[in-house]
């Protein structure tokens, strides 16, 4: 589906499809989900439409921010849609209604795992969903399928749609995929005192040595999508009912994340926890995307500055999308933005990555 257009099935299907989205359109267009700085004029039902749009919400193509002109030839070359202007759903535009309609509104693809627990060396144990796609027609030898592990973002686990997306589109690629669930969040034993956050990577390093020990001769890619509740193992270490009653993320990360990591404060957590003391020292092409509205990432976060140094770092800014959002297309129950940028990085490294060694 282009972006802002209904694809309409056979004509056996039309005439049902057009009654539905006809009573859709007529609730979102008196809903307070369409913001008042947005006028639309849309016949779903042609192939073509009209946005009129006031001036603080212009569209643009995104801005791709490199250390060097290599990997930006490259994206250009092999992953184009970095380079398309993304248009979102003209009824959720904004960045809050893109970050809270994402889940609710995007299908979520069976997929059938396969599940590992390996054990940590603390005594704790991490659980591992594979979809080991042993029906791919492009990489029949195991060994050499390549592997993409996903990483959930906060509380998520294998079950998030997004990953799912993800997956579907690797299966379409013939890749094989493993999700990485954070302890204690995909219904697991905790059986240490401990759970995750943003700035330690022991267990996330486990997973990789473990995975690439199974297929050391197979491509070995990661996407991670932004970044849980076992009471009685904490009870001893931490006042839980102090942290129940945080009223924001920064009160709960001051009362149990900084406690449970040993940190001082919640500013040397914060500190070590950001993305700008690690991006110098990246060695493998690495993608972001980010929009500069998202509601928990804001543009005066990102590192631009910082990203430039690095000839291996790549970002990629789009003016809306909202926090993992990214939907598009009249009624977005498919593949977003973000899905497309996944896809074709992914494909791009597998299919072409030998070439950022020779640029």
């Amino acid at each position: 589906m282009r972006p802002g257009l209904l694809k309409l099935g056979p004509s056996g299907e039309e005439e049902e499809r057009e009654q539905s989205f006809s009573s859709c359109w007529h609730v979102f267009r008196h809903s307070t989900l369409i913001p008042a700085a947005l006028h639309v004029t849309v016949n779903p039902f042609e192939r073509s439409q009209t946005f009129h749009r006031r001036k603080n919400c212009k569209l643009a193509k995104p801005q791709l921010v490199t250390g060097g002109e290599s990997f930006s030839r490259f994206l250009q070359d092999h992953c184009p849609v970095v380079t398309e202007t993304y248009y979102p759903t003209v009824w959720c535009w904004e960045s809050r209604g893109q970050t809270l309609l994402r889940p609710f509104i995007t299908s979520k693809p069976l997929v059938q795992y396969r599940n590992e627990l390996i054990k940590t060396a603390d005594g704790g144990q991490i659980s591992l969903d594979w979809f080991d796609n042993d029906s791919s027609k492009c990489y029949m030898d195991a060994s050499t399928r390549p592997t993409v592990l996903l990483l959930p973002g906060l509380t998520g686990t294998s079950k998030e749609s997004y990953i799912l997306h993800m997956i579907h589109l690797s299966e379409e690629l013939g890749y094989r995929c493993v999700v990485f669930n954070n302890r204690g969040v995909a219904g697991e034993n905790l059986l240490t005192p401990r759970t995750y956050c943003c700035s330690n990577t022991e267990d996330l390093e486990t997973v990789i040595q473990h995975v690439h020990s199974l297929y050391p001769s197979a491509p070995f890619l990661a996407a991670g999508v932004s970044m849980g509740g076992h009471r009685h193992m904490f009870v001893k270490l931490i006042d839980m009912d102090h942290v129940m009653k945080a009223k924001s993320i920064r009160e709960f990360d001051k009362r149990f994340t900084a406690v449970m990591f040993g940190y001082r404060t919640i500013d040397d957590y914060y500190t070590d926890a950001s993305p700008n003391r690690r991006l110098k020292s990246v060695g493998i092409p690495v993608l972001c995307l980010n929009s500069v509205d998202d509601v928990f990432s804001p543009s005066h976060a990102i590192p631009i500055e910082t990203a430039k140094q690095n000839p291996n770092v790549a970002l990629v800014l789009t003016s809306y999308g909202g926090h993992i959002g990214f939907l598009e297309g009249i009624w977005p129950r498919q593949s977003t933005y973000m899905d497309r940028v996944f896809k074709q990085f992914v494909q791009a490294m597998v299919e072409h990555g030998h070439e950022l060694s020779s640029m």
